[in-house]
C-alpha cells in the first residue's frame, strides 16, 4: 500500500492490526472474541466455583499481583474415586478385583471356597468392608495384587480396562471421565500448574492408563502402596507386588502422601468426600501461598448418581459439607454446575 496516496485508509488498516495484537495478547489461548472461562471450562455453567477459579487462576499467575505463586509452587492435587471419574456402585480398582477373583472362582473349586470370596461372588459389600481397617477388601486384593510383578500387574490391569464395561453404562470405565473435571486439569495446565492425583486406590492401578486418560504421568500419581520385592526371575530383575507395609493414601494419609510424592505444598485440591477431608485442609488453611479448594458434591442421579450422607458407594460426605463455607471450600453442585458429565 502507498501510504502517501491513501494515508487515511494506511492508518485505519495500522489501528485495526493494533486492535488486533492487543486483543490477541489479552488472550492467553490465542482466541479472538473469547475468555480463558470459556474456551477452557466449556462444560461448566456459570457458577462460583467456575467464577472463583478463574479469578483465583488470574491472580496467582499475574507477577504483578500480591497472591502471585511462582511456577514450581503451583501444585494441584485432585482425589481420582468420585472426583475425577465416578466411584459407583464401587470403585473401579475394586471391580477390577472383583472381575479377576471371579474368572479364577470359576476354574479353582477350592479358591472359590475361600470366605471372602464367596463374599466377592455374592456382592457380599458389608462382610468384605467389616473391621477398621476393611480387612475383608485387603484379602480380595491380595488375592489380585501381591505376588505379580509390576509388568505383569500392568498387562493384567491394561487387559481389563480395554475390555471391562460399566453396569450402568455400558461403556470402557476410562471412558467414564468427567469432561468437566478433565477441562479444569488441562486449564491449570495451560497456566504452568503441575497436576497430580492423590488417591486412595493403588498408584500402581492408576499409572497404568493415568497419562493416556488424564494427561498425568505416572511419576505424578500417588496412591496407597506397600513393599515390593526385587527378585531376579528368569534371568532378568523384576519387581514383586506384596501388601507388606501397606501405605493407606486416604484421610490423613494424604498429606502425608503428598509430602513424601510431592515435597511442595499443594496450591489446588479438589476432592469429593471426607476422605479427602484433609488433603484439603492442608491445602487450604495456614497455607502461605493463596490456595483454593472445591469439593465435589454427587447430586445427580439422572445423570450420575446422588449420595453424601448415606451413600451407597464409599464417597461419604458429611464433614467436608458441614465445613465447607467455614474453610472456603467451594462446593460443586454436579447437578446444577456441569452442563454436562461424561463425553457423549
Amino acid at each position: 500500500m502507498n501510504l502517501l496516496k491513501s494515508p487515511l485508509r494506511s492508518l485505519l488498516h495500522l489501528w485495526c492490526l493494533c486492535v488486533s495484537l492487543v486483543a490477541l495478547v489479552a488472550e492467553p489461548n490465542g482466541v479472538l472474541g473469547q475468555t480463558n472461562e470459556t474456551v477452557w471450562l466449556e462444560s461448566w455453567n456459570d457458577c462460583p466455583t467456575k467464577r472463583a477459579l478463574v479469578e483465583y487462576v488470574g491472580r496467582v499467575s499475574d507477577p504483578n499481583h500480591k497472591d502471585f505463586v511462582p511456577v514450581p509452587e503451583r501444585i494441584a492435587v485432585f482425589d481420582n474415586d468420585g472426583t475425577l471419574w465416578p466411584e459407583n456402585p464401587i470403585p473401579f480398582q475394586l471391580a477390577y478385583a472383583f472381575d479377576i477373583v471371579t474368572k479364577r472362582a470359576a476354574n479353582d473349586l477350592e479358591f472359590a471356597k475361600e470366605p471372602m470370596v464367596q463374599a466377592v461372588l455374592n456382592k457380599d459389600i458389608a462382610t468384605l468392608t467389616a473391621g477398621p481397617k476393611h480387612e475383608g477388601l485387603l484379602q480380595v486384593v491380595a488375592m489380585t495384587h501381591a505376588g505379580m510383578s509390576t509388568e505383569e500387574f500392568s498387562k493384567s490391569v491394561s487387559d481389563w480396562i480395554q475390555t471391562s464395561k460399566h453396569p450402568r453404562y455400558g461403556r470402557g470405565y476410562d471412558k467414564l471421565t468427567y469432561v468437566p473435571m478433565q477441562e479444569v486439569l488441562r486449564y491449570l495446565r495451560q497456566n504452568e500448574f503441575k497436576t497430580y492425583i492423590v488417591s486412595g486406590g493403588g498408584a500402581d492401578f492408576m499409572r497404568v492408563w493415568s497419562e493416556r486418560v488424564y494427561g498425568i504421568s505416572p511419576e505424578q500419581v500417588i496412591g496407597s502402596a506397600a513393599r515390593m520385592r526385587f527378585e531376579m526371575r528368569d534371568g532378568k530383575p523384576v519387581l514383586i507386588k506384596t501388601l507388606d507395609n501397606l501405605f493407606v493414601d486416604d484421610k490423613a494419609g494424604k498429606p502425608v502422601g503428598i509430602q513424601m510424592g510431592v515435597g511442595r505444598r499443594p496450591v489446588v485440591c479438589f476432592g469429593n468426600s471426607d476422605g479427602d477431608y484433609e488433603m484439603l485442609q492442608y491445602t487450604t488453611i495456614g497455607n502461605p501461598r493463596a490456595s483454593f479448594g472445591a469439593i465435589i458434591h454427587h447430586t445427580d442421579a439422572e445423570r450420575e448418581y446422588a449420595y453424601d450422607v448415606a451413600p451407597k458407594s464409599t464417597g461419604k460426605l458429611v464433614v467436608g459439607l458441614q465445613e465447607a463455607s467455614a474453610q472456603g471450600w467451594f462446593v460443586v453442585d454436579m447437578k446444577s454446575d456441569w452442563g454436562r458429565v461424561f463425553e457423549e
